[in-house]
C-alpha cells in the first residue's frame, strides 16, 4: 500500500452490513481518507448500487473534493460499470485488491472494525431511519472526538485542520506516526 502524503490523495470505500430489530438487512458504504482517516460520509440504505455511489463521491466532491485514487475490494456496487464510468469522467483511479485479500485495504479494514465495534455492535436501530441517525451521530464523533494513536492523538477533523496548516508554510512540524519507515 502507498503511505499517503496528501489530504484527498487516497481514500478507502468498503460496504458494511447489519440489521434491523426486525431483522431486514442494511448496508452502509464507508469512506475514510487514508491521511487523516476522516470519514466524509456512512451512507445507510438497505441497498448500495453502484450507481447510488456515485451519487455519494458527487455529493462529497461538493465539499471536499476527489481523491487521485480510491481503494476498493470487488464487491458489485464498486465494480459496476457506473463506477467505472464515474472514475473515468472524474480522473480518479480505482485500485481493486485482490480477492480475499482485505489487508490491502488495510485502512478501510481498520475503520470498519472501529465502527462496527463501537457503533453496529452497541446499538439496536429500530427502522433505517433511526439507523441514519445513530451512524451519522456516531461519525461526527469519530471524526471530531475520537483521538488516534496514528494521528498523534488528535482527532482526524483537528488533524487535518493542522496539517493543512503546516503544509503552507515552510516549516511542518507535525509529523505522522503513519509516515515514519
Amino acid at each position: 500500500m502507498d503511505r499517503p502524503e496528501r489530504i484527498n490523495q487516497h481514500w478507502s470505500m468498503d460496504c458494511v452490513s447489519d440489521s434491523l430489530y426486525n431483522g431486514r438487512r442494511f448496508r452502509v458504504l464507508t469512506v475514510v481518507d487514508d491521511l487523516s482517516r476522516e470519514c466524509p460520509v456512512l451512507e445507510v440504505d438497505h441497498s448500495l448500487t453502484g450507481k447510488r455511489v456515485t451519487k455519494v463521491l458527487e455529493r462529497i466532491a461538493l465539499t471536499r473534493g476527489l481523491p487521485e485514487a480510491i481503494t476498493v475490494d470487488n464487491g458489485p456496487e464498486f465494480i459496476s460499470k457506473a463506477l467505472d464510468l464515474w472514475a473515468f469522467d472524474n480522473n480518479v483511479k480505482l485500485r481493486f485488491i485482490q480477492p480475499g485479500k482485505p489487508t490491502q485495504n488495510a485502512y478501510i479494514e481498520s475503520f470498519n472494525g472501529k465502527f462496527r465495534d463501537e457503533c453496529l455492535n452497541d446499538n439496536v436501530f429500530v427502522n433505517l431511519h433511526s439507523a441514519q441517525k445513530i451512524i451519522e451521530t456516531w461519525r461526527l464523533d469519530y471524526n471530531s472526538e475520537r483521538p488516534h494513536s496514528s494521528l498523534n492523538g488528535l482527532a482526524p477533523t483537528e488533524f487535518a485542520r493542522i496539517f493543512e496548516k503546516e503544509q503552507k508554510t515552510e516549516k511542518p512540524k507535525l509529523k505522522l506516526v503513519l509516515l515514519k519507515g
